[in-house]
């Protein structure tokens, strides 16, 4: 089953699908992110930046 990269939380293989990097990495889910926030937290993750607090 698929972990969340940021908080090891387990995550469905759809989320899997729809939300991991290239490389099947996962920088964000349900868990550790707002649900409207999730792609974009994602990202921001995925290259290294820090995600504003707006």
């Amino acid at each position: 089953m698929p972990t969340c990269n940021h908080c090891g939380a387990h995550v469905s293989e759809r989320f899997a699908r729809v939300f991991a990097d290239a490389d099947g990495e996962i920088h964000a889910c349900v868990s550790c992110s707002a649900n409207a926030g999730i792609a974009e937290v994602s990202r921001e993750r995925g290259r290294g930046t820090r995600v504003r607090s707006d």
